[in-house]
């Protein structure tokens, strides 16, 4: 990677101290992106369950040990808040999390942050969006993941499937969030099997994977399992070559195609 990396600050609605003197990389296990959903398909208490679910795994010791658990013993860490193409907001820069001080640094960043709603679902945005968020971010880690929430199937801004792809390319795993607490029927362009959908068209990389929310009792463990194998990388998964050769099982456009439906009656 480049010398010369500055930590990114752009748009960020919190201040927190640089981890690291300008112009430094910082050697970490893994430089991580958390892109959160926060479309209107959900409502202000799932959004505030969803925070409340990052706020409390960040401090969990099993999050904890999982960080120490690397070679260096520390990560970078980001959080991304997304909508439609274009909407994102970096509502916690990159921070160099190493202990329980530093990472309850992050929890109270979020606990004092506004929560929003932003319109549309893009996630073909928040890939591209998180993926170049890695250069220049004062870091460099063995792994680069983004870590991707939703509740809802890519329907606006470019197809997913490339944004997927073109991230996947820069040696980035991507890991899925899916949640699905509304009937498929919630919004025109919802879908029933969501973690189909994050499985096949969304996530990718060495060891990536879903972990799927059904009920809101379940978003605070969760999240927490999901961070420690963002943290601690999950195995890979050993597939047939003529399973990784086969085409998704679900519509990588459905969510496009059901959105023009209903506008285009």
């Amino acid at each position: 990677m480049p010398a010369g990396r500055v930590v990114a600050l752009a748009g960020a609605l919190v201040a927190l101290a640089p981890a690291a003197p300008l112009g430094a990389e910082v050697p970490v296990d893994t430089e991580l992106v958390l892109a959160v959903d926060m479309s209107q398909s959900m409502d202000h208490g799932e959004h505030r369950l969803q925070r409340e679910g990052y706020v409390a795994a960040l401090s969990h010791p099993d999050v904890l040990r999982a960080i120490r658990s690397g070679m260096y013993g520390r990560i970078a860490l980001t959080y991304v808040e997304w909508g439609g193409p274009g909407a994102q907001s970096v509502v916690v820069p990159w921070t160099l999390v190493e202990d329980a001080a530093s990472a309850e640094s992050i929890a109270r960043a979020l606990v004092s942050a506004p929560l929003r709603t932003i319109r549309g679902t893009s996630i073909s945005g928040a890939l591209t969006y998180a993926a170049g968020l890695f250069e220049g971010n004062g870091f460099e880690g063995f792994r680069r993941v983004i870590d991707v929430s939703g509740d809802g199937p890519n329907s606006s801004g470019p197809p997913v499937v490339p944004a997927r792809d073109r991230a996947l390319a820069g040696d980035v795993i991507i890991n899925g969030l899916p949640i699905m607490l509304r009937a498929p029927s919630f919004t025109p362009w919802s879908i029933p099997d969501l973690d189909l959908y994050y499985t096949d068209c969304v996530i990718g990389g060495p060891g990536s994977f879903v972990i799927p929310v059904e009920d809101p009792s379940q978003f605070v463990v969760a999240i927490r399992q999901k961070l420690v194998l963002d943290i601690a990388g999950a195995p890979p998964r050993v597939l047939p070559a003529a399973e990784t050769a086969r085409e998704p099982r679900i519509d990588c456009l459905i969510g496009e195609k059901l959105r023009r439906q209903w506008l285009e009656p």
